[in-house]
């Protein structure tokens, strides 16, 4: 993550990632194509064993990088509903404090349910937990999530 000020200028995200994978499976596709023209060389088969093993290392580094990207937008979606959640949930004196809440609390304090998220945000905010781990060890009233990616 970058500290930079976004702007209209700056704004987009080039998925380097996915870039690179495709960059990988292209290639081997390529050298695999090449060496269907050379099936019979040993540069050929060799081709086609190169073109297989980048095919597969990019769709394996595609699949890594996809996995990032939902959780990165599952949390994302965690921290809007939590937010939501705390403010018809917390009295009001608490409330200006859930803007400083960091997403791995957010992400913890979730499985706590109503009754408990209250006593547990004012503890990990005075304890200043912010292991995801942690926190959520400390719910006792867990509420399963079971619409998850």
């Amino acid at each position: 993550m970058t500290n930079q000020t976004q702007n209209f200028q700056n704004h987009t995200m080039v998925p380097k990632g996915l870039i690179i994978a495709a960059g990988l499976i292209f290639v081997g596709i390529v050298c695999a194509a090449i060496g269907l023209f050379r099936v019979t060389t040993t540069a050929g088969s060799c081709l086609i064993g190169t073109g297989a093993l980048l095919v597969g290392a990019g769709a394996l580094f595609g699949l890594v990088v996809g996995r990032g990207y939902a959780t990165k937008l599952q949390d994302r979606i965690i921290r809007v509903e939590m937010r939501l959640r705390l403010e018809k949930i917390l009295p009001a004196d608490p409330q200006a404090a859930i803007a400083g809440l960091t997403v791995p609390q957010l992400v913890g304090l979730r499985f706590a349910s109503d009754a408990e998220l209250p006593g547990l945000v004012r503890e990990v905010m005075s304890k200043k937990i912010d292991d995801r781990k942690t926190i959520k060890q400390m719910v006792k009233d867990w509420q399963g999530d079971y619409d998850r990616v």
